[in-house]
């Protein structure tokens, strides 16, 4: 039913979910991205070396949360690219013709509906032009 779906993923395990549900759904393709995030008004220069390591500790996450993916799934592609997070996620979706995005969210509390309406995954839910999977 979808093709290629994006999962964007973090250094947590709370990804974990929204990786395995998109592994069941992708008919082609699933590609975790991580995004790391640059510092405002600096240039990647000033801090190339601390990037390196955030870089380097990102390939570890991500070789650990991909450590249940068998050979009988989708072909996985994993990102990692630098930049401002939700632009990174909707420009890589772009991209690689993304059919779903599966990504972790937040529950809601209900005596409180509208915190939260500035999350990352509030921002993808309303700006994706595909459909887009939160996993609570």
């Amino acid at each position: 039913m979808f093709r290629n779906i994006l999962v964007p993923v973090d250094e947590s395990r709370r990804c974990e979910e929204a990786m395995k549900i998109a592994a069941g759904l992708a008919t082609d393709t699933v590609y975790p991205l991580h995004v790391i995030e640059v510092i405002a008004d600096t240039t990647f220069e000033e801090f190339e070396d601390f990037y390196g390591r955030l870089e380097r500790q990102a390939h570890r996450d991500m070789d650990s949360l991909l450590a249940f993916i068998d050979d009988t799934g989708p072909k996985v592609e994993p990102k990692i690219v630098y930049g401002a997070r939700a632009a990174e996620i909707l420009q890589s979706a772009e991209n690689l013709n993304i059919d779903l995005i599966v990504m972790q969210s937040h529950r809601i509390d209900p005596r409180d509906p509208t915190r939260g309406w500035g999350t990352l995954s509030h921002k993808i839910g309303i700006l994706a032009s595909c459909p887009v999977m939160l996993v609570k």
